[in-house]
């Protein structure tokens, strides 16, 4: 038998020792990526939890949720009965759900880019829409590059967004030409670049909803003369402007300079004269309504708007001082209970705050939602109506 030379059983056993060490230190490191990886799951999931408790639509895309008592996997936001927590798993995508043997949801429909194919459909319309604006677009060519009949796509869309297709159209052509003029681009270029197949279609289309020819709006409206005033308001600064026909904005900030930059924006170039005399009365009318007192409702207005904005203004106006409605409510009055989010935008886009009281629209859990001027203004606006109103 051969003989392990001292030194050399010296050196096996280091390195047996060092291997040892190396393995424990292995498993040391192992189960403490285990526990460091069990712990952030169980965070993920406390907030995947949380989203479900919530119907949190935001994530919706982000997880889906398998309900081990039904077989099936659901969206965050769907509204079904929520589940218990001891029987949901989580999964990153619908096709790890499917692998572990769970159903699609027919209610929130969780395969569906955003659960609702609709919406889907009608934002993927829109996009179409906005890329080939320069195109003669028809509703039935619409309808065959989403092979859908015309009746179909039309109704679809009008139930989502509150405008047809072609009003949706319109729209995206004035906002193109309104762009260009205002870059400077001469109109016959404005016009071509925008879709229209003729300069006498044009101004057909564009001159009451620009309120001028778009000759003058591309010259900043320099032959248009908008008188305004700034006073102090119970609200901050506030600035009224007034073409000849009635109001045409009223805008609230912290100070002169900003709003007049405000006026500014979409004439760079028109006559603005303050007139603090001629507005007098409009301001006193205005203050009373802030306050929630009675006023002279003569407020006439000049202001621009599709079909469905007016509608929905329209409704605003009917809500009482004091009240208010949600988004949901306002959409159901005007007979398009799928339109809520149209109506956010609607409300969003009211430019003369007050006379317009899209304060009084919040959301459907009470909470007071966006406003254009900020929502400490919205909670006093409304505190003041309501404690005149008391």
């Amino acid at each position: 038998m051969k003989t392990i030379p001292q030194s050399s059983r010296g050196q096996i056993a280091d390195r047996g020792t060092a291997g040892v060490a190396a393995q424990v230190a292995t498993r040391t490191r192992a189960r403490t990526t285990t526990r460091v990886t069990k712990r952030i799951t169980e965070r993920i999931d406390d907030r995947r939890w949380q989203a479900v408790v919530n119907r949190d639509g935001s994530l919706d895309g982000t997880f889906v949720f398998g309900v081990t008592s039904t077989g099936i996997f659901c969206r965050p936001s769907c509204p079904a009965k929520r589940p218990r927590p001891e029987n949901v798993q989580f999964y990153d995508h619908a096709l790890q759900a499917e692998q572990a043997g769970y159903r699609a949801c027919l209610r929130c429909r969780p395969k569906a880019v955003d659960g609702n194919p609709q919406s889907a459909l009608v934002r993927a319309l829109c996009r179409y829409i906005e890329q080939h604006i320069e195109d003669r677009l028809t509703l039935r060519l619409l309808a065959k590059q989403f092979r859908l009949s015309p009746f179909h796509l039309q109704r679809t869309f009008k139930s989502a967004l509150g405008v047809s297709p072609k009003a949706y159209m319109d729209a995206i052509r004035l906002r193109q030409v309104k762009q260009n003029l205002q870059a400077g681009h001469d109109v016959t270029t404005a016009l071509y670049a925008a879709g229209y197949g003729s300069s006498s279609r044009l101004y057909e289309r564009t001159a009451s909803q620009l309120g001028m020819t778009p000759e003058k709006y591309r010259r900043g409206a320099i032959a248009a003369v908008v008188r305004f005033t700034i006073s102090r308001s119970p609200l901050g600064r506030m600035l009224i402007a007034a073409t000849d026909k009635g109001i045409c904005t009223i805008q609230f900030g912290d100070s002169e300079e900003q709003l007049q930059q405000g006026l500014m924006r979409e004439f760079p170039f028109a006559t603005r004269r303050r007139d603090d005399a001629a507005l007098a009365e409009w301001r006193v009318n205005l203050t009373r309504l802030m306050e929630g007192r009675e006023a002279n409702p003569s407020l006439p207005l000049d202001i621009r708007a599709t079909a469905f904005q007016r509608r929905v203004w329209e409704a605003l106006q009917r809500i009482p001082r004091g009240e208010t409605r949600s988004y949901s409510a306002v959409a159901k009055k005007i007979g398009m209970p799928k339109a809520a989010r149209a109506v956010a935008r609607a409300c969003a886009t009211n430019p003369v705050a007050i006379a317009i009281p899209c304060h009084r629209v919040v959301r459907e859990d009470g909470h007071l939602g966006g406003y254009r001027w900020g929502i400490e203004r919205k909670e006093q606006l409304l505190a003041m109506e309501k404690m005149a109103g008391a």
